[in-house]
């Protein structure tokens, strides 16, 4: 959105929809900083080419000092030097009164009171156009009120305050017209003077002028809601405060005091996410430009904010800062009160932390016993499948001895020795072992379908166990295999498979020697390889 439209739009819209603008703006700042930064590089190019020309660049020169006056303290404070060395070379009187005063606006700006006003003391007033010497008296009245605010003395501060609505009576008076400049010197006077009809009025009048910069509308928009804040009219404040902030982004404004407010009214509505964002892009501007006063003004909420949106508790403390508030009413008990509210905020931060220490203690047991049940169903499965694999293959070899004893009776009886002797001949062991070997790979691959590919990422490609097409396991596979299902003894292994007990080693040995794993890790590794 264009600044010409923001005020069109805050008188149509809600500070929902405004802070929805704001955040757009902010989305973009980096656009709107290179534009500011674009013509500083062009004025700068201008500057240097014309070394021979003093008037050309003392006048060069306020450009850019008013390019940077508002976004950078220490660029445009070095130009300001600059132009006081023009000055004093062309002996121009009127240069050197100009000069002083824009030293002494960017000083002000950046919070240097006392150099602000030596700086002020030094100029000469009559020396400077009638439309400087406006910006001169407005200058002295922006100090001395913003050293009241700053000082916050009771004695100081009513003085200070009287000295800067005379200086901006006596800029009022050099006012012919009702221009920018002047309505601006009226709506500060009504500001001073908590007249809240006569700055509308003020508010309304600038508005209408054509041709506004962003950086006026910024300053006249926060003008009329500090107005309103006095007179507790803080929605309207508020929506003023989000038009000023939004024409500072977008004109690449530093130097502000908008979003700032912005942070401070979001907090107290309880929207925190906007006041860390708004806070924490407050400080940074102020950091950027160095305005040291905005810096100390900004510290305070955002150690607060930022308080808050760590602590999640912080919502406790509001309830008895609130309860704190109501017992202090009573004179006789106030101070203990006090103390015991504390004493039960620390004892609930303790409390606190204890049941969120507990609460990691019991995600973790929850964790260990999701892994356990997990293992425990695993081995329940394990269970029920070879259960069902044992009682299977037993019924049908003791189906098998039934047949050949009952065979064998018969032979007996019928004294047909030979026929007894070709019975025990067709007794193949090697076949019936065989079938052994494939009637576990079976039930074993169906428990674990991924074995054999999950055991192979323990080795090298080159090293990898490879299967024919007619093969389930090798016997190497068949010995880890039976170390998943948690059968690790070497002895027992031998008596399962019919190898000799050094048989078993020597597979294990040489497996383990191809593994990317050290030898005593291996097996632990098997152990728990994916069974999905």
């Amino acid at each position: 959105m264009s600044i010409a439209g923001v005020g069109a739009y805050a008188r149509a819209s809600t500070a929902d929809s405004l802070l929805t603008v704001l955040n757009q703006a902010l989305s973009q700042r980096p656009r709107y900083d290179a534009e500011r930064v674009n013509r500083i590089a062009f004025l700068r190019t201008e500057y240097a080419a014309s070394p021979g020309d003093p008037d050309t660049q003392f006048r060069l020169g306020l450009r850019i000092y008013d390019e940077y006056k508002a976004y950078k303290y220490d660029s445009a404070f070095a130009y300001c030097l600059r132009l006081n060395r023009l000055a004093d070379q062309s002996g121009d009187a009127q240069k050197i009164a100009l000069a002083k005063l824009k030293l002494s606006f960017i000083l002000l700006s950046s919070g240097m009171f006392k150099e602000t006003f030596d700086a002020l003391h030094d100029l000469k007033a009559r020396q400077l156009s009638v439309s400087d010497r406006i910006d001169y008296y407005f200058l002295k009245a922006r100090a001395y009120s913003d050293l009241g605010t700053f000082d916050q003395d009771e004695y100081y501060r009513p003085v200070n305050y009287a000295k800067s609505l005379a200086c901006a009576d006596t800029a009022r008076q050099l006012c012919t017209t009702a221009s920018y400049q002047c309505l601006v010197v009226d709506g500060f006077i009504a500001q001073k003077k908590d007249d809240l009809a006569a700055g509308i009025r003020f508010y309304q009048a600038m508005r209408r002028l054509p041709g506004l910069t962003p950086h006026q509308v910024a300053v006249s928009a926060s003008t009329l809601a500090s107005l309103y804040e006095m007179h507790h009219q803080e929605e309207k404040a508020f929506e003023l405060l989000l038009v000023a902030a939004i024409a500072d982004v977008q004109s690449a404004t530093k130097e502000t005091l908008a979003i700032f407010k912005v942070s401070d009214y979001c907090y107290r509505r309880g929207d925190l996410q906007n006041a860390y964002r708004f806070i924490r892009e407050a400080r940074d501007e102020a950091a950027f430009y160095k305005a040291r006063q905005r810096q100390v003004e900004i510290s305070h909420i955002s150690s607060v904010i930022e308080g808050e949106k760590v602590s999640i508790i912080e919502q406790q403390r509001q309830t008895l800062r609130r309860n704190s508030w109501v017992l202090a009413g009573l004179a006789a008990f106030g101070g203990v009160c006090t103390l015991v509210i504390f004493a039960q905020l620390r004892r609930l931060q303790r409390a606190d932390k204890r049941v969120l220490a507990t609460n990691e203690e019991l995600r973790a047991a929850i964790g260990q016993l999701n892994q356990l049940n997990g293992r425990l169903n695993e081995a329940n499965r394990i269970k029920d499948e070879y259960i069902g694999y044992y009682l299977n293959s037993n019924s049908q070899y003791i189906d098998k001895l039934e047949a050949l004893k009952k065979s064998l009776l018969a032979l007996l009886d019928s004294k047909q020795y030979t026929g007894l002797q070709r019975l025990l001949d067709g007794v193949n062991i090697k076949h019936e072992r065989t079938a052994l070997y494939k009637n576990f790979d079976q039930v074993f691959l169906k428990l674990f379908p991924r074995f054999i590919s999950a055991f192979n990422t323990l080795f090298r490609p080159e090293d990898q166990v490879p299967l024919t097409d007619d093969q389930l396991l090798t016997a190497e596979l068949r010995i880890f295999a039976l170390v998943r299902l948690g059968i690790d003894d070497s002895e027992r292994i031998s008596r399962i498979l019919g190898y000799s007990i050094n048989t078993i080693y020597t597979y294990k040995t040489r497996v383990k020697s191809r593994s990317l794993l050290p030898n005593e890790e291996f097996e632990a590794q098997v152990r728990v390889l994916d069974a999905s």
